[in-house]
């Protein structure tokens, strides 16, 4: 039996590994998708086959996901509940995609993965899967072995002198990807108790950002970032440049309480410095551009969209329909942002577009030939007719 493993080397994946061999007596495929982990997929091959994969792929995605993921997310507008921009959940379809993928080229029975059986990550994996390969195997060692927390887990790597990047001091899970890093769990389970601010690896301290203000501008071309500062950029060298000047000005710290969908609330707390400047500099640029009744019809939308993403329906027809709703919304969202950094906050100071439906002759409080004044009377006793009505009725 060969199964393909979606490996990252941290605790629960190198678990994993060596129970599918024991428990299984199964051919190990390891894989992991390159979609900006950095330094953590460093000396991953190696330590996949140290504790008995057969292969290991690494595969660089981070184009792919840049323009094919993270880019239809936020030209849509999403945000989930309290201003989660989707990190994690927009990247577990296509690294389910290209696991089976894999498993294919391999003539693989099996795919398995590390997420827990409460939490959303099995969920976005697997319907992925199932949606690609309707009779995929899929094994699922959280809802399977008798290891109740990560602290067995810590106990059975010593055991079988696995390393793995997690002590007793810092048990909370991480992941990291182009778009953001989440962490959760551990000491942040109790959502009174501040993160510790030596956990976070994206972002300097607002406290400890430059005294100085920094300001970046933004390309938008049919709601797609193509240009930072004038310089033309690819989707992935777009978040990788403003990755690191949200970073360095303390941009994008979220800490919510979420609804996953399993049914319980979760405490999660998010880097997205990238993310953060391009949601805020679209919006900007889609103020100028956008129909009023398109805008506030797609902004309905939102939550829906947001959900589909959250919960793993990427590859659902729902979310494909909506994505042409919202692509279509955002076709005339093409202009220049311009925002100002500074501890913290990310701010608009200024837009514009060769597609700007503002007016400022219409616009303007000074004297004008264009917009009647005396109109507005009669436009608001029509709109305020059922209203008269209605308080005549309760009288």
């Amino acid at each position: 039996m060969k199964i393909v493993l979606a490996y990252s080397g941290g605790l629960d994946t190198s678990i994993i590994l060596k129970w599918l061999q024991e428990t299984y007596q199964a051919e190990i495929i390891a894989y992991a998708a390159d979609v900006g982990q950095e330094e953590e997929l460093d000396g991953l091959e190696e330590k996949a086959k140290a504790t008995g994969a057969s292969k290991m792929y690494v595969e660089d995605l981070r184009e792919e996901f840049a323009r094919d993921f993270v880019f239809p997310v936020i030209r849509s507008g999403a945000v989930y509940e309290s201003g989660y921009l989707l990190g994690t959940s927009i990247a577990r379809p296509l690294i389910a995609k290209r696991q089976v993928e894999i498993a294919r080229e391999n003539g693989a029975e099996a795919i398995a993965h590390g997420a827990t059986g409460k939490g959303n990550d099995q969920v976005r994996f697997e319907l992925t899967a199932y949606a690609l390969q309707p009779d995929i195997k899929i094994i699922a060692p959280w809802r399977d072995w008798d290891f109740k927390s990560r602290t067995d887990l810590i106990n059975y790597a010593k055991e079988h002198d696995i390393h793995v990047p997690v002590t007793a001091k810092k048990p909370y899970s991480m992941d990291r990807n182009l778009l953001h890093i989440s962490f959760e769990g551990g000491v942040l389970e109790d959502p009174w108790t501040a993160p510790p601010e030596d956990m976070f690896m994206l972002s300097c301290s607002p406290e400890d950002a430059p005294d100085t203000p920094e300001e970046v501008t933004i390309d938008f071309d049919r709601g797609d970032a193509v240009a930072v500062n004038g310089a033309s950029m690819t989707p992935l060298k777009v978040m990788q440049v403003l990755n690191k000047l949200g970073g360095k000005h303390g941009i994008g710290r979220i800490d919510i309480v979420e609804n996953r969908f399993v049914g319980m609330k979760s405490r999660g707390v998010y880097e997205t410095p990238g993310g953060t400047i391009l949601h805020r500099g679209r919006e900007a640029v889609e103020q100028l551009t956008m129909d009023r009744e398109v805008l506030h019809y797609r902004t309905s939308l939102v939550p829906a969209y947001a959900r589909l993403v959250y919960n793993g329906f990427w590859y659902a027809p729902e979310r494909e329909m909506l994505q042409t709703a919202m692509d279509q919304a955002a076709s005339t969202v093409s202009g220049t942002a311009r925002l100002k950094l500074y501890k913290g906050n990310c701010m608009v100071v200024g837009r514009k577009s060769d597609q700007s439906l503002y007016d400022e002759d219409i616009a303007t409080f000074e004297a004008d030939d264009v917009y009647n004044q005396k109109d507005a009377e009669g436009f608001i006793k029509l709109n305020a007719l059922r209203l008269r009505v209605a308080s005549k009725k309760s009288e």
